[in-house]
């Protein structure tokens, strides 16, 4: 071997020396799956929940099979804890759950989706929360409950969708919290929207909030916010067992892949990736001359437009034309902020006269679209017609600011 080659051969031993020291001393980056598995330590997991409620309740049972079949096969008595991103039981289950109820238990579900025939059996119907004028995505919450000091409010700004209930029966339901828009520092709450309530079903109880995030580590160690969970845990009897569902779970309770060591210990993963890497430092060596030619091959076609198009067509055939007046409606406001240069963050009657004046529309239809934009978003459903209408009145709009594209 040439002077030059082992030259090479050394710098190249160095590179891949240098970034592996560099990977192994980089921050770990987090974890924001919402995986609301007890055992995760990840921002939202429920690992710090879990240990705190085992010192508070005198027993804690966690249950990784189905309610169903636990409550089949078990006779129990206390309460029984569901908290995820979606939970969704079957008619069987969900009859079985609320025949242990009506026998003096009590049952919390916290979630964002909840099962239609729970709530049609306690007259709820539920609402995602207006994000329109909330950019950051920032909440407060509050207990209302006058032993639970309801004049603090607490924060959570992970939010990607929140809802809360719009229609209850308040002869049977009570009140737990209350949901609005974070507004700043000692800004009082201005929108009562209703994130937890409770219920009475024959003897028991039940107690539903929108609010899953409550429970998990992010929240709960971002203090004060440990006495809102606290708080909802006041209406639970902590003298009788609880029992906390590990089977409606998005994160997992075990890993199967045998993987999964090796890429979650330090030492392991970096003596895998160098043997990867070895062995493509041989390939590249030793298969410079005996390798044979290599077939010419065409690249293949760029497909990312019929990829969009497959993909916006089966939003469209579904129908989920709501959410797709939703990314029009963001794609717009981004294309005033980049095209036009404006802040989209208050739409008030500034904003209109001064984006009607740089797009060249009348202050006129930049009031009829905007009032359009707002009436869709206070939707939750909206028709086919509503959405061509939305998309008539945006590229009308657009338009008139061509021009000023073919200048530039």
């Amino acid at each position: 071997m040439s002077k030059k080659g082992k030259i090479y051969i050394i710098l190249v031993v160095l590179t891949i020396i240098a970034i592996v020291v560099l990977e192994m001393n980089k921050p770990k980056a987090i974890n924001w799956f919402p995986s609301y598995a007890t055992h995760h330590k990840i921002p939202f997991g429920t690992y710090v929940f879990n240990d705190q409620l085992k010192r508070v309740a005198d027993t804690v049972v966690s249950v990784n099979r189905p309610p169903f079949e636990y409550l089949k096969n078990h006779t129990i008595n206390g309460t029984y804890l569901f908290n995820n991103e979606s939970i969704n039981f079957g008619k069987e289950e969900l009859n079985s759950l609320l025949n242990w109820v009506s026998k003096g238990n009590t049952i919390i579900v916290a979630a964002t989706n909840f099962e239609k025939k729970l709530l049609d059996t306690l007259n709820l119907s539920v609402l995602s929360v207006n994000t329109f004028d909330n950019f950051n995505n920032e909440y407060q919450f509050k207990l209302v409950n006058p032993k639970l000091n309801p004049s603090e409010s607490y924060t959570f700004d992970r939010a990607s969708k929140f809802f809360h209930f719009n229609d209850i029966d308040t002869l049977e339901t009570s009140i737990v919290g209350l949901i609005d828009t974070y507004r700043g520092n000692n800004q009082p709450m201005q929108d009562s929207l209703i994130s937890t309530i409770k219920q009475p079903f024959g003897n028991g109880e039940i107690v539903l909030s929108t609010f899953p995030q409550a429970f998990t580590n992010y929240f709960i160690l971002q203090s004060p916010n440990q006495n809102y969970t606290a708080g909802l845990l006041s209406y639970i009897d902590v003298s009788n067992p609880v029992y906390i569902d590990n089977y409606y779970k998005t994160g997992k309770t075990f890993y199967t892949s045998p993987m999964y060591l090796f890429l979650n210990t330090i030492s392991l993963k970096w003596a895998y990736y160098l043997m990867l890497i070895a062995a493509l430092i041989y390939i590249i060596f030793e298969g410079k001359r005996k390798q044979r030619a290599i077939p010419i091959i065409n690249p293949l076609k760029n497909q990312t437009v019929d990829f969009t198009r497959t993909i916006a067509n089966m939003y469209y055939e579904s129908g989920k034309h709501k959410d797709i007046s939703q990314h029009k409606i963001q794609h717009f406001l981004e294309y005033i902020r980049n095209t036009l240069h404006l802040s989209t963050s208050e739409l008030n009657d500034n904003f209109i006269r001064h984006l009607a004046a740089r797009s060249s529309n009348t202050e006129e239809d930049t009031r009829i679209l905007f009032k359009y934009i707002k009436n869709l978003n206070e939707k939750n459903e909206i028709s086919h017609s509503e959405l061509e209408r939305l998309n008539t009145l945006i590229e009308q709009f657009k338009s008139h600011n061509q021009w000023k594209k073919t200048k530039t």
